[in-house]
């Protein structure tokens, strides 16, 4: 199809995991044998950033802080390219999992890693697998308390980790307004909404339809997609874990084809960061006018908010 210099700019956004990370092997790999496990992130990570850099693009990049932290090279790699960066969590464990108190205490301890290596400001935040569903508002209100102007966590479909079928399917406000919701990329047909973001999707399903649904969004409803990837899903060598086999078809379905499917989404349609794509709707909360270099050295305190 190509790019077309008017098209929407939709937004790019890499969850920088590794693959014993993930939701699937959590009961498989405890977190405790983190640091024992082979890791693959650095270059897994690497050869994103060659293929954006390659076609011009740039992304947001939610880093795992426990990934940050072992691999700070990774970070200040992604903000010497212009990335913009955002915060995954620390620990990679699910919203409604956790009490308030070890919400606040994992994702302050995230962004301020992330903020101490990056040397920029992070107002974005990503929850694990989505998990900021009906019932977390209190989280919502945290992410505020904490400094993040907006969130893309939530994934607007009925699934088993990260149902949140009702959710709006279009950028909006939470946390009492002081928050900005960008949720990741579904079309909606007959009432019920359909995933066309990536991740999983863009693995098993044919290209064909990740490009159909997002030239919908784009041309019918003229509205920019959020996209999402993990460094590990163009990864068809890494280690296959013994798990169920839900959690096997989750993680290893279609790992062969990723990378070709993502090269031919980056040509067809247009990317930026999110703090870019969505530079309007920010333009109320913002960072000052370097906001959207993310080459520039900003801190938190530079963050105002207008109501």
């Amino acid at each position: 199809m190509g790019q077309v210099i008017s098209a929407p700019l939709n937004s790019i956004t890499v969850d920088v995991e590794d693959y014993f990370h993930t939701e699937a092997m959590g009961a498989t790999i405890p977190r405790e044998q983190w640091d024992r496990m082979p890791a693959r992130i650095e270059r897994n990570t690497e050869r994103i950033f060659e293929l954006f850099a390659s076609r011009s693009v740039r992304g947001t990049f939610f880093f795992l802080g426990w990934v940050a932290e072992r691999f700070p090279s990774l970070v200040r790699q992604a903000v010497r390219l212009g990335h913009e960066i955002g915060c995954h969590s620390y620990w990679h464990r699910l919203v409604y999992r956790l009490s308030s108190e070890e919400f606040w205490e994992d994702t302050k301890r995230a962004k301020q890693t992330l903020e101490d290596i990056a040397g920029t400001a992070v107002i974005g935040y990503r929850a694990p697998s989505f998990s900021l569903v009906h019932g977390t508002e209190w989280a919502q209100e945290i992410l505020s308390e904490l400094g993040f102007l907006y969130d893309s966590s939530v994934c607007p479909v009925n699934h088993d980790l990260y149902s949140n079928p009702n959710a709006p399917r279009t950028p909006h406000r939470i946390a009492t307004g002081r928050l900005l919701e960008f949720p990741v990329a579904t079309v909606s047909i007959g009432g019920r909404n359909f995933p066309v973001g990536g991740g999983g999707y863009l693995r098993i399903l044919p290209y064909a339809y990740t490009r159909r649904g997002l030239s919908h969004l784009n041309r019918r409803e003229g509205l920019r997609a959020v996209v999402y990837i993990h460094p590990w899903e163009i990864d068809p060598e890494q280690p296959r874990l013994p798990a169920s086999a839900r959690s096997r078809f989750r993680q290893y379905a279609g790992l062969s084809t990723t990378l070709r499917k993502l090269e031919h989404l980056l040509e067809d349609f247009r990317f930026a960061p999110i703090v870019d794509s969505f530079a309007a709707e920010l333009g109320s909360r913002s960072c000052g006018p370097a906001q959207s270099s993310f080459g520039q050295r900003m801190t938190t305190a530079t963050c105002t908010e207008i109501a």
